[in-house]
Parts: C-alpha cells; structure tokens; sequence
C-alpha cells in the first residue's frame, strides 16, 4: 500500500517531513467490503509503523504513531492471537455464575452518584497543580501527548472514550491491541509509578463527572477485548448492569496476573453485594494501593 492508500484508510492527514509525505484528503471515497476494509487497515498501519521507524525525531515518530492509533479497526480489533492465548486459555467456553440480582436501591444511588460528583469535582480542583506537574514529567521523558482518550465499553453496553495520562510509549500497540502486564516494556519509567500508584486514572474523574463512571464498579473494557471476552466467557457482558469504575472489587483484590475470568467473577460479586460499606472499603483498599503499589492494574 502507497503512502495515499494509508491515509485514506487511516483518516488523519499524514505528517510532513516523514518520508516525503504531504497532505492529502482523509476520506474514503469508494466503499470497501468487511475484509477489504480490514486488509487495508492492516496494511496503513504497517505503512505507518514503518515511517515512525524512519522518522528523524521522537516528535516526527509520535506523530505518526498518532495516526497509527486512529487506524480504524486495527487498535480495536487486531488483537495479537497471542494475547488472546495467555488471557483465554481455557479450550472450552467458561460459564459464569448468573447475577441473581443488583444490589443497590434508589437511596444507594443517589448517594453514590452525588459521593461521585462531589469527590470527583474535588479532586480535579485540588490535584490541579499536581497534575499539571505529572503532566510535565510525561512530556520530558517522551514524545506524545500528556492525556490520551481510549474506547471503552460501559454501562448497558454503551461506549465511550475514557481519559488517562500517558503511561506507555508512542508505539505501544503498533501490531494490535495488547493487555496489559505486570513488567510491560511497553512502559515508560514515569509510567510505571503512575501505574503502580494509580496516577494515571487521575483523569477519569472527569468521566465520573460526565457520568460515564463511577468511583467505584467493575473496570470498563476495550471493545475488542469485550467482544472476544463474550464469545469465550458465557456471561461476561453481566459486567454491564452497573456503571464501570476507576477502582474496583477485582483491582483492589486481585492484580496483574488475573484473568478476565478470575476478575468477573469479583464483579459479579460486587454487583450482587454493593453498598456503601461495600464502596469504603473498596475505597479504603484503593488509598492504600496508591501508597504500596499492591494489587495495583
């Protein structure tokens, strides 16, 4: 594929001064099958990832890598078969316990939406200079953006794009979609504190604010690992009774090591037993997570 094919299926105007390339239309013109529009995903974003190689400067290769990460249907579901190996490795579908109900009646509700915007506003007011003190460490160690919006899927199946600094490299998912690990090299050093203390999530209060989440709830997942989790996890998209979370029962218990399997069954036991006892403690676990770094995702 040329460098005009790439960026007609990339939709993002291509960077000048890589390899020679110049502005061009961002529109697809003609309409393309299913499996041609994902062959031709493929290759932009192997042509992409071979400019970032070529590029000059880390600000010329995070550019590119920019465009890399809005190809669609490459991020989104070119997920390596390796990856779905480690996280699914049961041979047969595994079978969830059904959620027998969802715990948490009207009162419960509106006091954890209103503990959600009043926290949250709070936080983003207070943690203002420290964030914008993290945001400067990010952009000294590497080149890319300070905060990046991610697809995530969330209550009722609903998707919407979670906010996070930056922990990882440019280039972090040039071949696909990849879950992370406990020692991922794909991690900046400043990012591994933030991952290890939870700084990262600093701003997805913003999200809790807007209502995309709460404080507390299941994690949200990406659309690509939902879909593969529910062809292979009867009763995974059980996850989705409740609004997602920033910290959750399976963080706060588990860690890198469990499996999609493993941490939904921690959230259906959330959502069967949810409260505000519940949501302190989950809370309480969390504070001491930032300071420990144990059970950190």
């Amino acid at each position: 594929m040329d460098a005009d094919q790439a960026v007609a299926v990339s939709g993002r105007e291509p960077v000048s001064g890589v390899n020679g390339v110049t502005p061009l239309p961002t529109v697809i013109e003609v309409p393309l099958k299913e499996d041609e529009l994902v062959d031709a995903a493929k290759e932009a974003g192997e042509s992409l990832t071979e400019a970032a190689a070529q590029a000059s400067t880390d600000e010329e290769r995070a550019r590119v890598m920019a465009g890399l990460s809005d190809t669609p249907r490459l991020t989104e579901s070119g997920i390596a078969p390796e990856v779905l190996a480690k996280l699914l490795p049961d041979d047969e579908i595994v079978v969830l316990p059904r959620v027998s109900h969802v715990a948490g009646g009207f009162g419960y509700r509106f006091i954890k939406r209103a503990f959600d915007v009043v926290s949250c506003g709070a936080a983003l007011i207070i943690l203002a200079l420290p964030m914008a003190a993290i945001a400067l460490k990010i952009k000294s160690e590497s080149a890319g953006p300070v905060i990046y919006a991610q697809r995530r899927v969330g209550l009722n199946g609903k998707v919407f794009e979670v906010y996070k600094f930056r922990s990882m490299y440019t280039d972090a998912e040039a071949k696909g979609a990849q879950w992370a690990t406990e020692g991922d090299p794909r991690v900046t050093p400043f990012g591994r504190v933030m991952r290890k203390t939870r700084l990262d999530e600093i701003p997805q209060f913003w999200n809790v604010v807007k209502g995309d989440m709460s404080l507390i709830g299941p994690r949200p997942e990406r659309p690509a690992f939902h879909d593969e989790f529910c062809k292979r996890i009867d009763g995974w998209e059980q996850r989705l009774l409740v609004k997602p979370g920033i910290t959750g029962l399976a963080q706060v218990t588990g860690g890198y090591e469990l499996l999609p399997k493993e941490k939904a069954l921690y959230d259906i036991e959330y959502i069967e037993n949810r409260g505000i006892g519940m949501d302190l403690s989950v809370v309480w676990k969390t504070i001491r997570t930032i300071f420990t770094g144990d059970g950190a995702r």
